[in-house]
């Protein structure tokens, strides 16, 4: 099943079960995606993010692979939806996407094993990790570099973990052309490793999304391009960029 969160003719917010010929049912009746606003398909307290979780990633950017995962954070404002636009930082040059796998939390959960981790999972979706390479090359926090708003459309649905392989494909297009191809399989830290690592250290509330880290072919964006996500068992996350400098 896929889950979809959207907003519907009359301006209300309604979650619903996403069909791949583009009818979402929800609250009774059938709506065509077409017609309603996509939301982001949860709503998280935090996005908690992965870098470097690819090696040939770490390599493309002149970084040693790390040694435990390399933890940083988003936060509410830099959620961004399907078919949205992102708008870059004024003042940047290098503004760079990254597809990646989200992980959304479905539980309260802290200290959580390994072994468990699947039991706090409530599904996957698309990421995009808009990074602002400017000023994440200035940085140790990375604040400016990844948590400006909108750095992260999240979306289009909910997609429960038993639909998507564990060697899922990870795909970004910019304008139609395809920049990455990636498979989860090739992850230096999976996900159960991720879930118990994090939760070592923080609580995770319901909504809660971890960005799992991008394969390599991360690229320039720049005003006017279009945007897309893809993952296997999930589907296509699509926004629009531009810059108002």
């Amino acid at each position: 099943m896929k889950r979809i969160r959207f907003r519907d003719p009359a301006g209300s917010t309604r979650v619903g079960e996403y069909d791949e010929d583009g009818t979402i049912a929800a609250a009774g009746r059938t709506y065509d995606v077409d017609a309603v606003d996509v939301l982001p398909p949860c709503e998280p307290t935090k996005i908690v993010c992965i870098g470097r979780n690819y090696a040939a990633h770490a390599e493309e950017l002149g970084n040693d692979v790390p040694d435990r995962p390399l933890l940083f954070l988003k936060p509410p404002n830099a959620l961004a939806g399907h078919g949205d636009t992102v708008t870059l930082p004024a003042g940047t040059e290098s503004i760079e996407h990254e597809a990646e796998l989200g992980v959304v939390i479905g539980e309260q959960c802290r200290n959580v094993d390994a072994v468990d981790a699947a039991d706090v999972i409530a599904g996957y979706t698309c990421v995009n990790d808009v990074s602002n390479r400017d000023d994440q090359r200035q940085e140790q926090n990375w604040v400016r570099g990844k948590a400006f708003d909108n750095a992260a459309p999240i979306g289009p649905v909910l997609a429960t973990p038993e639909e998507v392989p564990d060697d899922a494909a990870v795909r970004s297009f910019v304008n139609d052309e395809p920049r990455q191809d990636g498979s989860l399989d090739l992850m230096i830290f999976e996900i159960p490793e991720l879930i118990a690592e994090i939760t070592s250290y923080l609580t995770l509330e319901p909504g809660d999304v971890i960005a799992t880290g991008t394969p390599e072919g991360v690229g320039p964006l720049t005003d006017g391009d279009e945007v897309a996500i893809e993952i296997e068992g999930v589907g296509r996350l699509e926004h629009s960029v531009v810059r108002r400098d």
